[in-house]
């Protein structure tokens, strides 16, 4: 696997009403058009779930059934892998908790995401949160917001 793609880029893409989604859904065509194999994490997956159906997060929220039929034809692509936790998931926990510092809170999102990425030598993430930049073994990508 090349990189990682996380909810916010998808939730951008399915989300025609905002400032995003032109830029978030042009990147996601791109890579599935691709060669290059990608990849989600079945937390990534449930995440984009629970945010595209909410109606406190999005003006026109999706039915579960919209929302995994956008779903459909990513995780229907030979190029798109769902990263889960393996047998060294506690240990590869247990280092990047170390490694971070004293995370708390919402961080622990971003730091299954990380852990997971790392137990399968996925190293690039595709995301507007910059908050995956305090992951130093991660290389961020904001596929949205800065230009290229």
């Amino acid at each position: 696997m090349k990189f990682v793609v996380d909810t916010n880029v998808l939730a951008y893409a399915v989300n025609k009403d905002c400032a995003e989604h032109a830029a978030a859904s042009r990147a996601l065509a791109r890579w599935l058009a691709g060669s290059i194999p990608w990849a989600l994490t079945w937390q990534i997956v449930y995440e984009f779930l629970r945010i595209v159906t909410h109606p406190r997060v999005f003006s026109r929220p999706l039915s579960a059934r919209q929302a995994l039929g956008f779903l459909d034809p990513i995780l229907g692509s030979d190029l798109v892998t769902v990263l889960r936790p393996t047998a060294r998931h506690e240990a590869v926990l247990s280092d990047v908790i170390k490694e971070f510092g004293n995370p708390a809170g919402n961080s622990f999102h971003d730091l299954h995401v990380a852990a997971t990425m790392r137990e399968h030598g996925v190293g690039h993430i595709m995301t507007a949160d910059t908050d995956f930049r305090k992951f130093r073994f991660l290389t961020v990508t904001d596929p949205v917001h800065e230009a290229g």
